[in-house]
């Protein structure tokens, strides 16, 4: 019992839980972004639809990651060449992810021209597809960014 205590209180924790928070507006983001240039494009170029979408999902995690969940107060030049090219890189990895499982989703498993249904919502199989990869992307990035990217000595290491 007192380690499943142990357990809930490391997951419920400031950190964590504003992770989740932003995690949730980065997807948002995400999706927003992804949405307009798949219309634009008429649903042809999904992929590059989607590569828009991460560079705006970046950009907005980048900043609120830095500042609100992992507090990582300094903005001089020495900290910002650790953690933003570390960001990106990792982010380039959930890139990969998102593209090769959007891809699998729609063209393998055809939910391009499928439609969802949830209670009162009538979500794309892409925008679907979208989600269940944004799961697992924001699961590897918060372990990328708690480790190796926004670790408590990088703030002092510029200063």
């Amino acid at each position: 019992m007192n380690k499943l205590k142990t357990l809930i209180k490391s997951l419920l924790n400031r950190e964590t839980v504003t992770y989740v928070v932003f995690g949730v507006l980065t997807t948002l983001v995400n999706l927003v972004v992804f949405k307009g240039f798949d219309l634009l494009f008429s649903g042809h170029l999904y992929l590059l639809s989607n590569v828009f979408a991460w560079v705006a999902a970046v950009t907005f995690a980048f900043v609120t990651n830095k500042c609100y969940v992992f507090e990582s107060t300094s903005w001089k030049a020495a900290v910002l060449k650790k953690e933003i090219p570390g960001f990106v890189g990792a982010r380039i990895g959930s890139l990969l992810i998102e593209e090769g499982g959007l891809w699998f989703f729609v063209e393998v498993l055809g939910f391009g021209s499928n439609v969802f249904d949830f209670i009162v919502v009538r979500l794309s199989g892409k925008i679907v597809a979208k989600l269940i990869l944004g799961v697992i992307v924001v699961v590897v990035n918060y372990l990328l960014s708690k480790f190796l990217i926004f670790r408590q000595g990088n703030a002092r290491e510029g200063e």
